[in-house]
């Protein structure tokens, strides 16, 4: 199974993210991705992304991680409600 996810690069206090598609039970930082699709830099508020290559992914059975189906929405790539995110770490704890 495929996923979409974030990647963190970037310096110290300084996050800067890439968006791949990577194998679901490959740990993130371990850099090894199929297809590199975009970026986002949370400081400066830039995205960008790579929606043709988006849509086949997601059609070729990739699902994207939930921060990233937010974003995904938010810049109307796909279509659909956003995904609490914050409110699962909470569940976790109680």
């Amino acid at each position: 199974m495929l996923r979409i996810r974030f990647l963190r690069v970037g310096k110290k206090n300084r996050p800067s993210f890439r968006l791949v598609v990577t194998p679901q039970r490959s740990a993130p930082k371990t850099g090894k991705f199929l297809e590199l699709l975009g970026f986002y830099d949370p400081i400066q508020h830039i995205r960008e992304f790579k929606k043709d290559r988006i849509t086949y992914w997601l059609s070729q059975g990739a699902s994207p991680s939930d921060s990233v189906r937010n974003m995904l929405i938010v810049e109307g790539v796909i279509d659909g409600e956003k995904i609490s995110v914050h409110n699962k770490a909470k569940a976790k704890k109680e």
